[in-house]
């Protein structure tokens, strides 16, 4: 069987670092250890190694109790996994807010022009005057020493324990929506509460994201665990696909971040 043929084609890569990841378990019976994943690539992993594998264990961890982005561990089924696995450090800055307004995008494009990999990152937190980011230990030392500023506000970060670091609120709402079909503009249009029209126009400004990559496609086909944000709308996510109706319509439940 096919194991490409239940993903979308751009997921091909993922799969197979996944799947190679895996086989070097399997076959040295050490574990292995992830970069950061989206909810997305969390959901795919967790499908491919498979909860009733006996032989092998997965693990994630993301530095908090509801962190988004996880790294996760694939392990044998005997591996002692400690915090300390995860090889994850906790950075934080400060910086005057009655200056400056600093957003989470300001802090990711200050971490990205400096040339760090978005998947050596974990979640960022920005607000009150502290930025607060997790990430992949074996950047820190760079991090710390390359990142002195965001937009204008020169910042000195320094190291903290795991256990300091700011909980963001996720209060998801879910709700059971009908819709047309699941492509982006269709459920975009539900989610939202806006016209076809509207979320054509948001996807073709750029102005929609889908597990954390723009989308410009209409035609996007979504599927469950897939994370939505749309500017100045807020955040979303498929939780699940309930099936059809009689009417030949898709029954899907959602979830807004309030």
């Amino acid at each position: 069987m096919d194991i490409y043929q239940h993903f979308r084609k751009e997921e091909q890569p993922f799969i197979d670092y996944i799947i190679s990841l895996k086989e070097q378990v399997e076959l040295t019976y050490q574990y292995k250890l992830t970069d950061f994943l989206d909810p997305r690539e969390q959901q795919i992993t967790e499908m491919l190694i498979g909860t009733a594998n006996d032989e092998l264990k997965l693990y994630k961890n993301g530095g908090g109790d509801h962190t988004e982005r996880k790294r996760m561990i694939i392990a044998p089924f005997y591996e002692e996994i400690t915090e300390g696995s995860y090889q994850m450090t906790l950075l934080q800055a400060s910086y005057q807010d009655k200056f400056i307004k600093l957003e989470h995008r300001d802090v990711m494009g200050a971490f990205l022009s400096s040339g760090i990999k978005r998947k050596k990152l974990g979640d960022i937190f920005a607000d009150n005057g502290i930025i607060q980011i997790v990430l992949a230990s074996e950047i820190a030392a760079y991090v710390k020493t390359n990142l002195t500023s965001v937009k204008k506000a020169n910042v000195k970060l320094e190291e903290l324990p795991l256990s300091a670091k700011i909980e963001m609120d996720t209060n998801w709402v879910e709700a059971d929506k009908t819709v047309s079909s699941l492509r982006l503009d269709a459920v975009l249009k539900e989610i939202y509460n806006i016209s076809r029209k509207d979320a054509t126009d948001y996807i073709s400004k750029q102005f929609v994201k889908v597990n954390h990559k723009v989308i410009e496609d209409g035609k996007f086909m979504l599927q469950e665990g897939d994370l939505v944000s749309a500017r100045k709308k807020g955040r979303s996510k498929l939780v699940k696909i309930n099936g059809r109706t009689r009417k030949d319509k898709w029954r899907i439940t959602v979830a807004l971040l309030k």
